[in-house]
């Protein structure tokens, strides 16, 4: 085995059109990672499993930039959080208005609307919520009180289209529509036209009005949320949560999964099959029979049994696949050591009375870096594709948003007979792309450091 410098090993790698191209898709998936860890809040990836974090999203809705191939547009989720602010006061009576402006510009009824606020009073102040129509017409959606106080306080609540007092309150503007309301939910009824019962397009503007007598009341946090079918790049799904985050936070995990695992097994077979090789003998003997009880185990059912058993914390699943990574590793690196220590450097380095590790170290070792690097770009698929496997069974852990446990919950909810496909392809594609990346990587350099490949 001639030696190669690293000089060497970069201009050959750089001739190679395959390993650019792996390069090329390896720095893209970098910078998601870094993007991700920056932009998206890590209290958002922490609050991945919790429903209340996504209520104020859509369920199951398809990405936004489907609507550009779709003949009829789909009314996309709105979010509105800015809305025009009036502060009116006469005699002892005080009004805080909310207006929130939303142009509806779809062929379909949004899925439901939702108000979610929070408001500062003493006594019992009046809620009116009301939409105004494009065609003009004014309808009283809700007139509430708030619960009574004698001291300062701070209200939370989210009124839903769905609330009984809504329903009601509509059905006795009949009048004001030409057509029957039974059996319609709320929101068809707001963006429905007058004269029958399709969208009405145009703005439309949904006014909060709270009235204080004898003390100020405020509204500190407003939003208004519309209920769309469509939603951000990735859509949603069954649980609201938006797919785009969780793949995006899967990309620094899975990076992370897939090099710690292959460095780390690749780093231990290296020294351990150098070891053997070096030492020879007994001390040969008995370690290659430990590397091949290890390599016997069956690794995906052994996996399967320890995460069950013990824990499937994605931290004690990496050590699992360090475990049963290493093995092959250790067989490949003690045939090259055998092959190496009967160099003459090596013989002389005997003579000279060097120690076992220094020998190691110095003039084995740096013979087998470009082989170890090889090895761990062509491990590091087997590494996610297996956390990926063990994911999509319900076997990984639930609290990390992994391209496999988005495909678990996928699978759970029926995402496939549903046609959910933003829910599916998504993970499954990025899978596949940071596999192809380090194999195009790994055979760049297996062909540099395997001349027998090379011819």
């Amino acid at each position: 085995m001639s030696s190669i410098t690293p000089q060497e090993i970069k201009e050959e790698f750089l001739k190679s059109k395959m390993g650019i191209a792996g390069i090329s898709i390896l720095m893209i998936l970098v910078v998601i990672s870094i993007i991700a860890i920056i932009i998206i809040p890590v209290e958002t990836f922490q609050e991945w499993n919790n429903p209340e974090n996504w209520i104020a999203y859509p369920k199951i809705a398809i990405p936004a930039w489907a609507n550009t191939f779709m003949i009829e547009k789909i009314p996309e989720h709105k979010i509105l959080e800015n809305p025009n602010i009036q502060n009116i006061s006469q005699d002892e009576i005080s009004l805080t208005s909310h207006q929130f402006g939303v142009n509806f510009d779809y062929d379909d009824f949004p899925n439901d609307f939702i108000y979610i606020f929070s408001s500062e009073y003493t006594g019992s102040p009046l809620l009116q919520m009301s939409v105004l129509r494009p065609d003009g017409i004014k309808i009283e959606l809700l007139t509430t009180s708030l619960p009574r106080s004698n001291s300062k306080t701070i209200h939370y609540e989210r009124i839903f289209s769905t609330d009984e007092a809504i329903k009601k309150n509509l059905s006795f503007q009949s009048e004001k529509f030409e057509f029957a309301l039974d059996n319609l939910s709320a929101e068809d009824i707001v963006f429905s036209k007058a004269q029958t019962n399709e969208p009405l397009k145009g703005n439309y503007i949904f006014s909060i009005d709270l009235y204080g007598i004898k003390s100020e009341s405020k509204i500190n946090e407003s939003k208004l949320i519309i209920g769309g079918k469509a939603f951000g790049l990735m859509g949603t799904d069954e649980l609201r949560r938006d797919l785009a985050i969780g793949l995006l936070w899967g990309t620094p995990l899975a990076l992370f999964i897939g090099l710690v695992v292959s460095i780390a097994s690749v780093i231990m077979g290296l020294f351990y099959g150098v070891y053997a090789g070096y030492k020879g003998k007994k001390t040969d003997e008995v370690m290659m029979r430990f590397n091949d009880v290890i390599y016997a185990l069956p690794a995906l059912p052994f996996l399967i049994i320890l995460s069950v058993t013990i824990s499937n914390s994605i931290f004690l699943m990496v050590g699992f696949l360090m475990i049963f990574g290493w093995v092959g590793i250790a067989k490949v690196s003690r045939s090259m050591s055998l092959q190496i220590k009967t160099r003459g450097y090596v013989d002389a380095a005997n003579m000279m009375g060097q120690k076992d590790s220094k020998i190691i170290l110095k003039h084995i070792v740096p013979q087998l870096l470009p082989y170890a690097f090889a090895s761990i770009a062509i491990s590091v698929p087997a590494a996610i594709t297996t956390e990926a496997g063990l994911s999509f069974l319900g076997l990984g852990d639930p609290s990390f948003p992994t391209w496999g446990q988005i495909l678990h919950d996928a699978n759970t909810f029926g995402a496939a007979a549903r046609g959910l496909w933003w829910w599916i392809m998504p993970p499954g594609i990025m899978i596949a792309i940071t596999g192809l990346a380090f194999v195009f990587i790994g055979n760049a350099l297996d062909v540099i450091v395997n001349p027998k490949l090379k011819r």
